[in-house]
C-alpha cells in the first residue's frame, strides 16, 4: 500500500511539473537528491560500522548482558504476559539496547523477531496482544542514550557540534517513553474494565 501511495505521489508530481513547465527542475532535483543520498549513506555507513563494532566489543566484554540483566526486571513488569524464559524477552531486550545506542537499523530486525515470538504466544492470531502493543509503543518512542544515526547525518553536513543533541534527545525520548507506557497502560486497563462489565 505504501509503495502505491509513493508511486501515485511521484506520478502526480511529474504530471504537474509537465503542466507547469517545471520538468527541468524535477530532473535537477532527482539527480541532486540521488547525489545527496549517496553522500548521506557513506556518512551513515562509517558511523554505524563504528558503533556496531563497539556493540560487538561490549557484547564480548559482557556489558550488554549486564545491561540486559539491569533492565530485565523492568521488561518483565512491562510484559507480564511473557514467560520469563521465553525468547521474546531476549529479542525485546536486544531491540531496546540497539535503540538506546541509536542503531535503528540494527534494532528493526530484532523488533521483528520479538514481534514474531509474541505473535506465537498470542496463538498466531491477527489481533495484536497486550505485549505486542506495548512493544510497538516502546519501539516507536525508543529511549535513546546516543542518537548515532542523527549524529552521523550532522557530521555529514559539517555540523559545528554534531553531539550537542545528545542531551535533548535523551530528554525527549525519556518523556516520550514514559508517555507511551502511561497511555498503553491506560487504554489496556480501560479495555479490560469494559470487557469485565460486558461479562
Amino acid at each position: 500500500m505504501v509503495n502505491i501511495i509513493w508511486m501515485l505521489l511521484t506520478i502526480i508530481g511529474i504530471v504537474f511539473a509537465i503542466i507547469n513547465g517545471k520538468i527541468g527542475d524535477v530532473n535537477k532535483a532527482i539527480f541532486q537528491g540521488a547525489g545527496e543520498a549517496v553522500t548521506i549513506s557513506i556518512g551513515l555507513i562509517s558511523v554505524l560500522v563504528f558503533w556496531l563494532g563497539m556493540m560487538n566489543i561490549a557484547q564480548s566484554a559482557g556489558l550488554l548482558d549486564k545491561l540486559a540483566k539491569l533492565f530485565r526486571p523492568i521488561i518483565t513488569r512491562l510484559f507480564p504476559d511473557v514467560p520469563k524464559d521465553h525468547p521474546a524477552l531476549g529479542y525485546i531486550l536486544s531491540n531496546m539496547m540497539a535503540n538506546m545506542f541509536g542503531l535503528g537499523n540494527a534494532a528493526t530486525p530484532l523488533g521483528i523477531k520479538a514481534m514474531e515470538q509474541l505473535k506465537k504466544l498470542n496463538g498466531d492470531r491477527d489481533e495484536a496482544s497486550r505485549s505486542m502493543i506495548t512493544l510497538l509503543a516502546l519501539n516507536t518512542t525508543s529511549l535513546t542514550l546516543i542518537p548515532t544515526t542523527v549524529i552521523a547525518i550532522r557530521i555529514t553536513y559539517n555540523s559545528a557540534n554534531p553531539t550537542e543533541i545528545v542531551g535533548t534527545t535523551l530528554l525527549a525520548t525519556v518523556v516520550a517513553t514514559i508517555g507511551a507506557i502511561i497511555i498503553d497502560r491506560f487504554f489496556y486497563y480501560r479495555r479490560t474494565r469494559k470487557g469485565g462489565k460486558r461479562k
